[in-house]
């Protein structure tokens, strides 16, 4: 796994750590953490998505066209 991948990887664990924590904050009454733990569990899932879209991108320029 090359290094775009790695990162892509560690931050979708990041993002479900998150959302896992969120939904247990939402589960115990505290919204307002559990609320402000999803964004940031959504800041993560979103930078994920833009990671894997630019090794996508990247390693798309790499193949030889046929």
């Amino acid at each position: 796994m090359n290094d775009s991948n790695q990162k892509v990887v560690e931050m979708h664990k990041i993002a479900a750590h998150a959302h896992l924590a969120a939904a247990e904050q939402h589960g115990k009454g505290d919204h307002a953490s559990g609320h402000e733990t999803s964004r940031i569990a959504l800041e993560h899932a979103t930078k994920a998505f833009e990671l894997a879209q630019a090794a996508h991108r990247e390693s798309e320029r790499h193949v030889p066209r046929v």
